[in-house]
């Protein structure tokens, strides 16, 4: 299982960055796929999710802000991030929940940093 994540980089508080985390050798389609972020200190935290049904949550703090979406053709999640703000700078991971026989299997990316300053 691979999951590659990219799109981060360094953006000024207002601005957006897209990020994209592509999946290999799962069952993408039937696998519930989320953004975790992680800010220096701090622990690790859901930001977006969306199920294999595609039923979306989002974290209070970036609601409104925040798009996540999913291409089963192209085995990839997406999060569309709007209105940064500098305390949305951390380390984005994907994450994939996939069906297994005994029950839910977890897979991370690397990560992805995003930056804002302000």
């Amino acid at each position: 299982v691979q999951l590659q994540a990219s799109g981060g980089g360094l953006v000024q508080a207002g601005g957006s960055l897209r990020l994209s985390c592509a999946a290999s050798r799962i069952m993408f389609s039937l696998s519930d796929m989320a953004w975790y972020r992680q800010a220096p200190g701090k622990q690790r935290e859901v930001v977006a999710s969306i199920t294999s049904a595609y039923n979306r949550n989002y974290a209070d703090s970036v609601k409104g802000r925040f798009t996540i979406s999913r291409d089963n053709a192209k085995n990839t999640v997406y999060l569309q991030m709007n209105s940064l703000k500098p305390e949305d700078t951390g380390a984005y991971y994907c994450n994939a929940g996939v069906p297994g026989r005994l029950g839910r299997l977890d897979y991370w990316g690397q990560g992805t940093q995003v930056t804002v300053s302000s």
